[in-house]
């Protein structure tokens, strides 16, 4: 063969090999685009490799390292601002100590984390039982969800990691308990900016009686939100309609959970329980690149919980800034008077459940701890405080909402806790005195919502 047929061949061969080579490319490139959110039961994720969320490219999820730690962990962060806000950590009691993880779908339809011995670091869990082919997919949402392969419905979901959150409440996160399976999805802060194991301070949903937030020191109550009274939570009066983002409270027999979804797409606002206990939420500002601090769902010191004791309302503005209900004095009075208050108040006159209790109103507070309280969702407040009335223990009644002028019923069995006085967007109670306290030989009967501290009709 000739040295020019044999170049002819050469440059022929390469042409079509480029063609295949680029045609190869462009075919990998689509693949690898198409699935940029998805690992199959295939494929996996190494560390050093992310996967983003379609739609508009929000998050993405893969291995990193916290601050100045080399532990390696999986986590979800901001991918288009602010690298290094991460909003989701899979392993973050159990690190790896080098970059040898794995992460992948193992049967049965569970995503498990390895390491380089392949040892199991970490794995989902999940009561439901897949039936075919699944994948894992990151949302734009910032919700990493174990599904079947064709079918997106979210009701669903085999898994899914809002259910499961860390430090962060997201959007469209549902913020509760499922009361079927008693999922409760409870906000738990990292140890330290370094280190996102688990922290000291939790803030979850109680359902006992009237179901309200509480964020705790490990055991031990800091602060909680109040009861929903259909506007906002009682003890966050700064919670208020805004141009940012909606809320809602979703109280069924099936759920109760809190949930917030933003206004505008391009806006990016999230929840956070700091290394502190404080609860803040914030807001990204493009044009300064960084977290603007929108709202701190503990506004001072009077939401200290219990601060004032039992039968003790925390005025913020007030020097000291606890007092007693009427009707009722310091139980320690050595105490209070080094503003130790503690011990809180206890009542002048004892009820003995005889003719003449009746109820004081007090308006624009915070109501007491609903933890041992009944509720009714359908009576008014006349019906309300009929039944407190006839009950010997009842200490005191609400409205449960009050929207819409009022429907609903609390009632309350025990000591009346961790009470404040707001000036804007407090709610009325109405607590029950001896006949003593509201006048001799009188007998208190409340009329509606709107009426006065109490009516008394002489015997």
């Amino acid at each position: 063969m000739s040295s020019k047929r044999l170049m002819r061949r050469l440059r022929t061969f390469m042409v079509g090999s480029n063609k295949f080579i680029l045609l190869s490319t462009l075919c990998c490139v689509f693949f690898v685009s198409a699935a940029l959110d998805t690992i199959a039961e295939n494929q996996s994720i190494r560390d050093g490799n992310t996967i983003v969320s379609s739609g508009g490219g929000r998050f993405e999820l893969g291995f990193f390292s916290p601050g100045n730690s080399k532990l390696r962990y999986i986590g979800i962060w901001y991918k288009k601002i602010s690298y290094g806000t991460v909003v989701w950590v899979a392993n973050r009691d159990l690190p790896l100590n080098d970059s040898s993880g794995v992460l992948k779908i193992v049967d049965p339809a569970v995503l498990a984390i390895f390491s380089g011995e392949n040892r199991t670091v970490w794995s989902s869990n999940s009561s439901l039982a897949a039936t075919g082919a699944v994948v894992a997919q990151l949302l734009d949402s910032g919700n990493f969800v174990l599904r079947h392969e064709n079918d997106t419905d979210p009701s669903t979901y085999l898994w899914q990691s809002f259910d499961y959150p860390g430090n962060t409440f997201l959007p469209g996160m549902k913020y509760g308990i499922d009361l079927g399976t008693g999922l409760n999805r409870i906000l738990t802060s990292w140890k330290s900016t370094n280190d996102p194991s688990t922290g000291d301070y939790t803030n979850g949903l109680d359902p006992s009686g009237v179901p309200e937030f509480y964020l705790r020191k490990n055991s031990v109550i800091n602060f909680r939100s109040g009861p929903w009274n259909g506007l906002r939570f009682s003890g966050m009066p700064n919670l208020k309609p805004n141009p940012i983002y909606t809320f809602e409270f979703v109280f069924t027999n099936k759920e109760v959970y809190y949930t917030y979804n933003l206004t505008d797409s391009s806006v990016v606002s999230r929840m956070v329980l700091n290394i502190y206990g404080v609860l803040q939420r914030f807001t990204w500002i493009d044009h300064t690149q960084g977290w603007n601090l929108y709202l701190t769902a503990q506004m001072d010191n009077c939401d200290r919980y219990a601060l004032c004791g039992a039968y003790g309302s925390c005025d913020i503005n007030n020097s000291p800034a606890c007092g007693c209900l009427k009707g009722f004095v310091p139980k320690y009075p050595q105490y209070w008077a080094i503003s130790d208050w503690s011990g809180g108040c206890v009542r002048k006159t004892q009820l003995d459940c005889r003719q003449g209790e009746g109820f004081l109103k007090y308006s624009g507070v915070k109501l007491p701890d609903t933890q041992h309280s009944w509720y009714n969702k359908s009576m008014n407040l006349q019906e309300c405080k009929k039944v407190c009335l006839d009950n010997c223990s009842c200490t005191a009644y609400s409205n449960m909402d009050i929207s819409g002028g009022g429907t609903g019923c609390i009632l309350w069995f025990d000591d009346l806790i961790d009470i404040r006085d707001y000036a804007d967007n407090g709610q009325d109670i109405y607590i029950r005195l001896a006949a003593s306290e509201l006048g001799e030989n009188s007998i208190t009967i409340l009329e509606d919502s709107s009426s006065s501290a109490y009516d008394t009709y002489p015997l």
